[in-house]
C-alpha cells in the first residue's frame, strides 16, 4: 500500500515540473534578477510596468509623474493619426522582448514624446537599474531606468 502511495507522489511531482517551469524563460529565479516590475524612466516623468504578454515581455505606461502644464494626456505625436487620441496611461512603450542570455532583445521601444519607434534591447545593470537601448540603423542610445517598489 505505501509503495503505491509513494509511486503516486513521484508521478504527481514529475507531472508538476512543466507547470513550474512554464514562466522560467521570461523571468529569472529571484525578483532582483528579472526585469518584470515597475520602472521609473530616465527623465523621472513616468513609470513603466513591464510584464509578460504572450511569450514575450512588454511595458506600458502605468503612471505619469509630470504634472507640468501642457503635458499631453494622449498619444499626440504618433505618426498614425488614428492612434493620436489613445491615452498615455496604458500606452505600450516596450513590445516583443525575449530573453537572450543576460539581456532581453528583439523588442521595440516607442517614444511617445517623438512618436518614433526603435529596435531595442533591455539589460540589467550591476546596480540593478535597467539599461534601455534603442537603435536606428547602427546608432544606438541607452537610458537608465530605476526599479520602483
Amino acid at each position: 500500500m505505501s509503495k503505491i502511495r509513494s509511486m503516486k507522489c513521484i508521478v504527481r511531482s514529475i507531472a508538476a515540473i512543466p507547470l513550474a517551469l512554464a514562466g522560467w524563460p521570461l523571468a529569472a529565479s529571484t525578483p532582483s534578477e528579472t526585469i518584470v516590475g515597475r520602472w521609473l524612466t530616465d527623465d523621472g516623468k513616468g513609470i513603466v510596468t513591464i510584464a509578460p504578454c504572450g511569450s514575450a515581455l512588454c511595458g506600458r505606461i502605468s503612471q505619469v509623474l509630470d504634472r507640468s502644464p501642457g503635458v499631453p494626456t494622449t498619444d499626440v505625436n504618433n505618426p498614425d493619426a488614428a492612434l493620436r487620441k489613445r491615452g498615455i496611461l496604458g500606452l505600450p512603450v516596450l513590445t516583443g522582448f525575449r530573453r537572450e542570455g543576460n539581456q532581453w532583445a528583439s523588442g521595440r521601444a516607442y517614444d511617445p514624446k517623438s512618436g518614433s519607434s526603435y529596435r531595442s534591447r533591455l539589460a540589467l545593470n550591476p546596480d540593478r537599474s535597467l539599461k534601455v537601448t534603442g537603435c536606428v540603423l547602427f546608432i544606438c542610445q541607452s537610458k537608465r531606468w530605476r526599479r520602483m517598489p
